[in-house]
């Protein structure tokens, strides 16, 4: 027996005075309902109700089964109000997860014109370039850079695109061997992102179709930020996401190598654990990183 609907029943059937009334009301059968309030009278071990052909009326447990169920009725109906208000409003604290290069290259500069956007709203951003168990850390919303995301009960949202491509600095291409096709790549110094699927695999694509090449990093590091200040320092040639490499790049500081290759885009998601609606705080972050990712 659904207690609740049992109850909001029971006093529509009061507040009508009538069980084909409030029959209607609720789109019910008056049969539906007089069974229901006999399984309620059994359950409680009481008469509720008298009816006679013409009338019908509350006894004293009657009334009190009334008053208090209209009580809790009106709490929970209280509840939800509060919440669906709440869920619609931009406050509370929002805890975000994404990767080191992304939040430090992709989300920090916006942070300030979104939290004066919401004072209400409080923040923690956790980065890490591991993958972290959503539950477990508590976070809203994470921010994930993958190929595809694998089925799981998390609920995965694309936000964007990066792409992917092969850089070195001007002062360690002029003095290493030249590269002309892919496969001339395997000759030099690569530095490797330790948590890329591609570390030791890189699967080109270009005008003239793809080739898969094997790389052996001298050198691997688990984070892009710091890959790329070693392909800036001149150390070798290594791959990078273009919101790591975007800024370098316009200064010189790199170049592409084998422009017309690269890598498969990666998408850019954000994970929710709820497969409903994302709330306010959520989307109103969400909707600043998409501005940030457009630029």
């Amino acid at each position: 027996m659904d207690k609740l609907s049992v109850m909001q029943a029971f006093r529509r059937i009061v507040e009508r005075g009538s069980f084909a009334r409030a029959a209607d009301d609720l789109g019910v059968s008056p049969a539906l309902l007089s069974r229901e309030v006999k399984l309620l009278e059994q359950s409680l071990g009481c008469t509720l109700l008298t009816r006679t052909t013409r009338s019908m009326s509350l006894t004293d447990a009657g009334r009190l089964y009334y008053d208090e169920a209209s009580g809790i009725l009106n709490a929970v109906t209280g509840v939800e109000n509060r919440i669906r208000e709440g869920a619609g409003a931009v406050q509370g604290h929002l805890r975000v997860n994404a990767s080191s290069s992304f939040g430090q290259t992709v989300i920090a500069p916006f942070l300030p014109d979104f939290l004066a956007a919401y004072p209400d709203l409080g923040l923690t951003l956790s980065l890490d370039d591991r993958v972290v168990d959503m539950v477990e850390g508590g976070f809203d919303v994470s921010i994930r850079i993958r190929s595809a995301m694998p089925d799981s009960a998390l609920v995965a949202r694309k936000i964007g695109t990066t792409r992917q491509r092969v850089f070195a600095a001007p002062a360690y291409l002029e003095q290493a061997a030249p590269i002309h096709a892919p496969e001339d790549i395997t000759a030099h110094r690569v530095v490797g992102f330790l948590l890329a699927d591609h570390l030791t695999d890189w699967n080109l694509s270009g005008a003239d179709g793809s080739q898969k090449i094997e790389v052996q990093p001298a050198v691997r590091v688990g984070n892009s930020l710091v890959l790329r200040d070693l392909l800036v320092a001149g150390y070798g040639i290594g791959t990078l996401p273009d919101f790591v490499s975007r800024e370098a790049e316009q200064r010189g500081d790199l170049v592409r190598v084998l422009p017309e290759w690269e890598l498969p885009a990666p998408e850019i998601f954000a994970i929710t654990t709820s497969r409903l609606g994302m709330d306010a705080r959520v989307t109103a972050f969400l909707e600043y990183l998409r501005k940030a990712l457009s630029v």
